[in-house]
């Protein structure tokens, strides 16, 4: 016999089956597509963006021209990791916070311009 709650069938699972309302860890299909996008543009710099209370750390890329993708990955020590093996410098976002190309990139986006 299997117990079953009043309002079992009320909770609802994430992506993956993980229980809603948890934190999502940086998988191989994230660093997947950091590696594939670094590889595909050029003049790439990472910009770390600390973990918070909806997401996990996460790192922000950025080409040459300010088009730039995020996803998760698993903390500070790895972005750097990344960034070594890629020759790509890397930068904490709350030291420094984010390059102007990137904003303007996001605004000419905005404008259709891209």
């Amino acid at each position: 016999m299997v117990a079953v709650g009043l309002f079992d069938s009320l909770r609802r699972r994430g992506k993956g089956g993980q229980k809603a309302g948890t934190l999502r860890k940086a998988n191989t299909e994230d660093t997947k597509h950091l590696e594939e996008w670094a590889a595909s543009r050029r003049g790439v710099e990472a910009f770390v963006e600390p973990k918070t209370n909806v997401t996990e750390t996460t790192v922000v890329l950025v080409a040459h021209d300010g088009e730039w993708t995020r996803r998760r990955i698993s903390g500070l020590d790895a972005a750097q990791n990344f960034g070594q093996r890629r020759s790509i410098p890397v930068y904490e976002v709350a030291r420094i916070g984010y390059p102007k190309r990137m904003r303007e990139y996001t605004e000419r986006k905005k404008r259709g311009q891209v």
